[in-house]
């Protein structure tokens, strides 16, 4: 999002003089130091039985293409070393289904850790055994056999437009689309499926993160920029449906980070330069059987942004550590944590314009941190193993909005917001695999805290000149304290039957807070999945599952004018799935799938105040839910998505993927209408090449039909945007309207220069390299006087405070802007 602003206001002779000089001062360098002597890296890792994950010995280990090959130790451990560049990387071993990782990118300053979990053949005689290289098909699962997908850290890195944001990058992915497509591309709102961006859950090594970006909106998920290291990611999995059943509160999607474990040999890093912040990240040995890697991240956008003049000035800071330790050849012991800081505030511009005086009045101040701790357990057992993982996270957030936030006062004050949340979780779960048959099952347990002090004007009161109120004043003032248990439990099964894969799962989550919510029977979550294999290459997939998710805690703590907590009778959120599809895989690196799918939402909260369903709100800054609520909304989206993807294959890999998805969600009114993420038609495509010489160029294209948005009530939004800074929507013609459709090209070229000890990587990254117009939500306010210095009224005097003399200027917010980035990567 900065990025945009920040291109949106620098005039082009600043944006190319600094560009020039970047590009001028980094080439020299790498000019002066660059080395021809051939380098090589070293590659390393572990390798175990997926089922049981007992280490495997003897595994062989192949750089594809090339004579470099090892095996296995007494440890499940291996180390091959090769000249740089990127190579597919092959696990093979008697007994078990063979698995490449592709793209596997060796230099010389960071040694590669890349981990094996291969899967064993059937053995049944009496079976009819269809035998598959499952290389790219290895991303679906007897548990998960649809609805599933997956990036390596290499594609994570190289995404142009990414930024090395894992929230951006994920949006390659089939059925990923909301405002982070259609609505100017300036948040990472994750909707998969039509779903709200609150339905998707977070792990990270087993350990669930409640915030992945930074300026998160509580009540939500979204925000500009996303906190992960990708430094720190093995792979990403996303799973839009038919997820395992110890998974909990998720109605759309789970996605799973893998991390990888810290250098076991020397220390050892990178320091990454861009043109928003500096991130440097170490790892390492900390004793014989322990490793670590930490980051930190810091932007310097304020100082920017003051250089040219923007009235925004966000800052933020995001650290990051995960540490494993060999306990024995049977327990392994993971610590981890991730928090932020962030800071959003403003600064009087020296020339003011209307769109500049909308961002000073629209956005509030915000003050955040949070963080996720989490240590974890893995236990091998006969057949199988046990996950143990205590965890606590806690997200404070501060949110202050005043009529002008560049002249603060207690009289001005619109919105005054500060809240905590905070969850302390154990997850247990055990897994066994015994005959072919796979079992797990388990239990989680929380304990929640949350607490809020909340103001919010929506509008002031309206008097005409005989003192006659035209308008009452509508403000929410509420204090809360809440705390209560969560728990809950599951059971899974999943077994192959020669061509046919069946896996079954139920789960049932509870609470102490709300009315009904002790009751197993209210959440009981059945799902059932099966697969079968019409040949080597043709699978047709199926599944079916009832999922719920607890309303949010802002709504869950409020409380009415009379302090009574009126949320207590809301119930878990229901969505029941209906998918099926075709999966293609021609070979070992490339796969095709087709899907329809079908959700219906069950007791979708509804505004009392506003109205209309929860499910359209969450793309703002702020905080959603801090109202009145009813559990009586419905809703369904439904589709179809078609995804190709290409591993590297004679230095080319690629993506696409085309969803077509309908979302609808009802009022009071029980009336089906287009949701806020209805956007109907979501294309994505990344084509990349690898060339000699540490070259690399990635193309990237995206595309959404238009997105709903709702109108102005003209004559409300004159009488208070002098109050609130915003116009005040027509709720009686919710998504009536569409915008434009996005289109966004992004281009990336990297060149790499390996030395004895240490590699530099140079990029040069583009976003909207075609500067295509992509509109996002029209603005609402005043036109200001040709100097800018006060509001242009109607009869030359101050502005009213009920804004009758303001002459009403809606922003059409549609203009083009070009984000280029240069930076660099040094390993060492």
């Amino acid at each position: 999002m900065y990025d945009v602003l920040l291109l949106n206001h620098v005039e082009n002779r600043y944006a190319n003089t600094s560009l020039f000089v970047q590009i001028c001062h980094l080439l020299s360098v790498v000019c002066c130091y660059a080395q021809t002597t051939p380098r090589t890296g070293t590659i390393s890792g572990l390798v175990r039985d997926k089922n049981t994950q007992e280490v495997l010995i003897g595994v062989g280990i192949q750089l594809e293409g090339t004579p470099n090959g090892t095996a296995t130790d007494a440890e499940g451990r291996y180390k091959l070393a090769a000249p740089v560049g990127s190579y597919n990387v092959k696990a093979t071993f008697v007994g078990y289904k063979p698995l490449t990782k592709f793209n596997i990118n060796l230099t010389s300053g960071n040694a590669q850790e890349v981990s094996f979990e291969l899967e064993e053949e059937a053995k049944s005689l009496n079976e009819v055994v269809v035998t598959t290289n499952r290389a790219v098909a290895a991303v679906a699962s007897v548990e998960t056999p649809n609805s599933i997908q997956r990036l390596s850290t290499e594609e994570i890195r190289s995404n142009p437009g990414g930024n090395f944001d894992i929230s951006r990058v994920i949006q390659a992915l089939p059925g990923v689309g909301g405002t982070a497509g259609s609505v100017g591309g300036f948040r990472n709102d994750i909707v998969i499926r039509g779903g709200a961006p609150n339905e998707n859950v977070y792990f990270l090594d087993g350990i669930e993160i409640p915030v992945i970006n930074h300026f998160a909106t509580q009540g939500s998920a979204g925000g500009p920029t996303g906190i992960l290291n990708v430094s720190f990611i093995e792979d990403v999995t996303l799973k839009s449906s038919s997820w395992e059943a110890k998974y909990d509160n998720a109605l759309a999607s789970v996605f799973q980070f893998k991390q990888r474990e810290g250098n076991k040999e020397r220390l050892s890093g990178n320091v990454r330069l861009s043109a928003t912040e500096l991130a440097g990240t170490l790892e390492g040995p900390l004793s014989k059987n322990t490793t670590f890697l930490a980051s930190a991240r810091r932007s310097y956008l304020q100082l920017l942004f003051s250089a040219i003049d923007l009235p925004i000035r966000p800052s933020y800071w995001d650290f990051q550590y995960k540490t494993t330790t060999k306990i024995n050849a049977k327990t392994t012991l993971t610590t981890l944590g991730v928090g932020a800081i962030d800071d959003f505030s403003f600064a009087v511009p020296q020339k003011s314009t209307p769109n500049r005086e909308y961002i000073l009045r629209a956005n509030p101040i915000i003050k955040q941190w949070n963080y996720t701790i989490g240590v974890s357990v893995k236990r091998l057992i006969d057949n199988g193993f046990v996950n143990i993982a205590l965890s606590r996270n806690m997200f404070d957030n501060s949110l202050t909005r005043y009529e002008d936030n560049t002249k603060p006062s207690a009289t001005t004050k619109t919105l005054d917001a500060t809240s905590q949340e905070i969850e302390n979780k154990l997850r247990v779960d055990v897994n066994k695999f015994i005959d072919g048959w796979k079992f797990s099952y388990g239990g989680v347990a929380q304990y929640v805290k949350y607490n809020t002090d909340f103001f919010n004007q929506f509008r002031r009161e309206v008097r005409n000149a005989q003192g006659v109120v035209l308008q009452p004043a509508a403000n929410i003032r509420f204090n809360t304290d809440i705390a209560f248990v969560r728990y809950g439990f599951f059971g899974q099964f999943a077994k192959t039957f020669g061509r046919v894969s069946l896996s079954g799962g139920l789960r049932t989550d509870m609470n102490t807070f709300t009315n009904e919510g002790n009751n197993p029977l209210r959440a009981l979550s059945p799902r059932v999945a099966v697969s079968y294999a019409l040949t080597d290459k043709w699978n047709i997939n199926a599944s079916v599952g009832q999922y719920y998710k607890l309303p949010i805690y802002t709504a869950l703590g409020f409380r009415n004018e009379l302090g009574t907590l009126v949320n207590k009778d809301n119930k878990y959120i229901g969505s029941t799935h209906f998918v099926a599809g075709v999966e293609f895989i021609p070979k070992p690196s490339t796969r095709f799938t087709i899907e329809g799918f079908y959700k219906n939402y069950q007791n979708y909260p509804i505004s009392v105040r506003d109205r209309i369903s929860l499910a359209n709100q969450g793309g703002e800054f702020g905080a959603i839910g801090n109202e009145r609520t009813q559990s009586s909304g419905k809703g369904r989206a439904y589709g179809m998505e078609v995804f190709f993807q290409q591993k590297l294959t004679k230095n080319i890999f690629a993506t696409a993927s085309y969803t077509l998805v309908w979302s609808q969600f009802s009022g009071f009114d029980g009336r089906l209408i287009p949701s806020a993420w209805d956007s109907r038609h979501l294309l994505s495509g990344i084509l990349g090449r690898k060339f000699k010489r540490g070259w690399e160029i990635g193309m990237r294209y995206r595309f959404a039909s238009g997105a709903p948005y709702t109108p102005f009530d003209l004559v409300a939004s004159q009488r208070n945007y002098a109050a609130v800074g915003t116009g005040v929507l027509d709720f009686a013609q919710l998504n009536s309207l569409r915008l434009r459709s996005f289109n966004q090209f992004d281009f990336r070229i990297d060149k790499k220069w390996n030395y004895r000890r240490a590699t530099l990587d140079v990029f040069f990254d583009v976003t909207n390299a075609f500067v295509l117009s992509n509109p996002a939500f029209p603005q609402y306010t005043f036109q200001r006087t040709t100097d800018g210095a006060d509001w242009l009224t109607t009869n030359g005097q101050p502005l009213a405070a009920d804004g009758a003399n303001g002459q009403p200027l809606i922003l059409r917010n549609e203009d083009p802007s070009v984000v280029p980035t240069l930076g660099f990567i040094v390993e060492f």
